[in-house]
């Protein structure tokens, strides 16, 4: 009963408070971005207000599938979530992110634009980079834990990194695709500060456009959530402000990579996070069987 009570909590969490710190983040990202760049920067509540003003503006959708397809997308990042903050199975909230990201690259096509159908490609690339180590830490966590719950890791007397810490450097490596930050940032720049056509998004605006960054939003929430989950275990408050120290720091990374290195070609995207996968993975894995 008790886990019943606490799926529903962090289920209605994540719905309610997931855009809110979202857009906080984004903001927040935005400010420390211009900070590294020795520029004021806008308002921590700009992401806010730049989506109020994307939903009191005209329609003008391409066609009605686009539409379909961002709110699909949208509903299946949310599902994911709260799957993921509901305690469940982590293996299932890859897939229904993963399908959820398939109908961002379908609202892409649907829109019959060259330079959307370019970062249609470009997100495909981008999923097939970073899928085979988000499956590797389902596999890890499988084998360290013996299930695929995340509601289990509260109980556990270490941290889970203590059991899969190669899984964690290779997963912080293919983070960088899933935020879209710098040099991974192939099918669109978060910032717009690597080409003037956004790819993906290029023929999105008012509310469809409106509903992809509140996507943004909620995912980004959901990456933050699957960082903490290597540093949660049963250790009452005292886990609960490392696991958030853990995630913050990590984030904050994330902001310091985006902001110190080029954009890289999506061949040298796939290479390298699939090499990383392979190392860090096989090892890790030949580790969890010998401890």
């Amino acid at each position: 009963m008790q886990f019943s009570i606490w799926s529903f909590v962090g289920a209605i969490a994540f719905l309610v408070l997931g855009p809110v710190l979202g857009a906080f983040l984004a903001g927040a990202d935005r400010k420390i971005s211009a900070g590294m760049q020795g520029r004021v920067g806008p308002k921590i509540l700009q992401p806010y207000w730049d989506v109020r003003k994307l939903m009191e503006k005209e329609d003008a959708t391409v066609n009605g599938a686009q539409d379909l397809f961002v709110k699909l997308y949208l509903f299946f990042v949310v599902l994911s979530g709260v799957f993921f903050f509901a305690g469940g199975n982590f293996l299932l909230v890859v897939l229904i992110q993963t399908l959820g990201a398939l109908f961002l690259i379908a609202a892409a096509y649907a829109s019959r634009s060259p330079y959307s159908e370019l970062g249609a490609e470009r997100e495909i690339a981008q999923v097939m980079s970073y899928e085979p180590m988000v499956l590797l830490v389902a596999i890890g966590m499988y084998m360290a834990t013996g299930s695929f719950m995340v509601s289990n890791l509260t109980t556990l007397d270490v941290p889970l990194i203590r059991y899969i810490p190669l899984i964690f450097i290779g997963f912080c490596y293919v983070l960088t695709i899933k935020l879209r930050k710098s040099p991974f940032d192939i099918s669109m720049a978060q910032h717009a500060h690597q080409e003037l056509v956004r790819g993906v998004v290029t023929e999105f605006s008012g509310k469809t456009l409106a509903m992809v960054e509140v996507s943004h939003w909620y995912e980004n929430i959901m990456f933050l959530g699957w960082t903490a989950m290597f540093a949660v275990w049963a250790g009452g408050w005292v886990a609960a402000v490392v696991t958030v120290a853990v995630a913050l720091l990590i984030w904050f990374l994330e902001i310091w990579v985006d902001n110190n290195f080029a954009r890289v070609k999506w061949q040298a995207m796939l290479k390298t996070a699939w090499i990383v996968a392979l190392v860090c993975g096989t090892a890790n894995i030949v580790y969890l069987l010998f401890i």
